[in-house]
């Protein structure tokens, strides 16, 4: 149930950066939504695959944990941006539009989501510690 409950909070933290973001770009309600919706459902749907990827890169790579986890949050950016331009290019037909939401978006999220994901990991260790003492 939490993992749901994360993901789902995942995403709206995607929706609201991205709606955020385009509308201050554009000043479309519209376009805003657009973002809001589209291009964070896509980063969130294809995230676990680029995760599970990293995830078996870093086994391997275990003497190299610092310059493997660099390049994975490279990777993610680069990830996101990809995404970024294509929505935003195949919403509005500008590139110049999708290049620059390509840029911002994913850097907010880069800096965002880790703040996130340790405070649902903070509640996940709450809620056990919880069971715990209940049990």
């Amino acid at each position: 149930m939490i993992v749901a409950a994360k993901k789902m909070s995942q995403v709206a933290t995607h929706m609201s950066l991205a709606f955020v973001l385009m509308y201050v770009m554009t000043g479309s309600v519209a376009f805003g939504g657009l973002a809001a919706v589209i291009e964070p459902v896509i980063n969130v749907a294809l995230l676990p695959l680029h995760e599970g990827f990293w995830r078996r890169l870093r086994l391997r790579a275990a003497r190299y944990a610092t310059a493997v986890l660099a390049a994975e949050k490279v990777s993610q950016t680069a990830f996101h941006m990809v995404i970024a331009v294509a929505v935003m290019y195949w919403a509005t037909g500008s590139l110049a539009l999708g290049g620059l939401a390509a840029i911002l978006e994913p850097i907010l999220n880069v800096v965002a989501l880790p703040y996130h994901d340790r405070l649902w990991d903070r509640f996940e260790a709450r809620m056990d510690g919880q069971r715990l003492a209940a049990a």
